[in-house]
């Protein structure tokens, strides 16, 4: 099946839109092949604001309606308990709402941006999106990460090369309860390496630590760069660490990160802060 066939089939959507890659392309598919379709940005603490940006930019050149639908996560125990099983319960009350707000409009199809290339094996959430009787013409239609990149750079997409971003909770190792005060300080932190020029990459937390992640060009930059690195997050953070297995490359089964140490001014040394690699995320988050 193509994308024009299934949006043939279906005249009227409504679609999940993070402000990525993947929801942007499907908007823009699913204008273009004539579907009568309405975004939906699901706001919470979980997202920063630069995707609400994007999301508002995207909408309005395509000229697609968008609806901000907001939802506070501390009303959801089992997303903020932070377990193995977060990303079910949020993405369950995410789109439940969502869903809701859809059928207040006169939607009753609901699609989101999950690709070809997402394993649902390893990931809650889709299991959340089959319960919910959500599709995903992405996927259904075959088309791989690579491939929604490729055409959206074609369909002069701004998005077409935007680094994937996972939201803010994955920022916090699984089983440390998630805190406004944690989104906060990992926002804040990741806009500073924004500031400085780095791409795709993540600042994950590691006791009153940050642990730096970025892709393997960036790894000599980011070292050259220490004094400012620590300076931009010593506000927040009584030490910066800086991975040295580079972001989107899978660790091998068993094997933990290395980390290099910078120390935060006034804080504790990068080699002592955060000990250990509990709670290590997956590279691909």
């Amino acid at each position: 099946m193509t994308l024009e066939q299934f949006f043939t089939r279906h005249t009227a959507a409504a679609v999940a839109f993070s402000g990525g890659v993947d929801s942007a392309y499907l908007l823009w598919a699913a204008r273009h092949f004539g579907c009568a379709v309405r975004a939906y940005y699901l706001k919470t603490a979980f997202q920063p604001a630069f995707e609400l940006a994007d999301a508002r930019r995207l909408t309005e050149e395509l000229d697609i309606p968008l609806t901000v639908v907001e939802l506070d996560v501390q009303t959801v125990p089992e997303a903020v308990a932070n377990g193995p099983e977060r990303c079910y319960y949020c993405k369950k009350a995410l789109f439940t709402a969502l869903r809701r707000r859809a059928a207040e409009d006169g939607y009753t199809l609901l699609l989101d941006g999950t690709n070809a290339s997402d394993s649902g094996a390893d990931r809650p959430g889709m299991r959340a999106l089959a319960e919910l009787e959500v599709r995903s013409p992405l996927r259904e239609c075959g088309l791989t990460k690579a491939e929604v990149r490729r055409r959206s750079k074609e369909a002069g997409l701004f998005t077409w090369d935007k680094p994937a971003y996972a939201c803010l909770a994955t920022r916090v190792p699984t089983g440390q309860p998630i805190t406004m005060e944690d989104l906060e300080r990992v926002e804040r932190g990741e806009a500073a390496l924004f500031r400085l020029g780095f791409t795709d990459f993540r600042v994950r937390l590691m006791g009153d630590a940050a642990r730096i992640q970025v892709p393997e060009g960036q790894l000599a930059r980011a070292a050259a760069l220490h004094t400012d690195i620590t300076a931009a997050l010593a506000a927040d953070f009584h030490g910066v660490l800086l991975d040295l297995y580079p972001r989107g490359e899978e660790l091998p089964y068993g094997q933990s990160t290395g980390t290099a140490g910078f120390a935060a001014p006034g804080g504790t040394g990068g080699s002592n802060a955060g000990e250990g690699t509990a709670g290590v995320q997956d590279p691909a988050l």
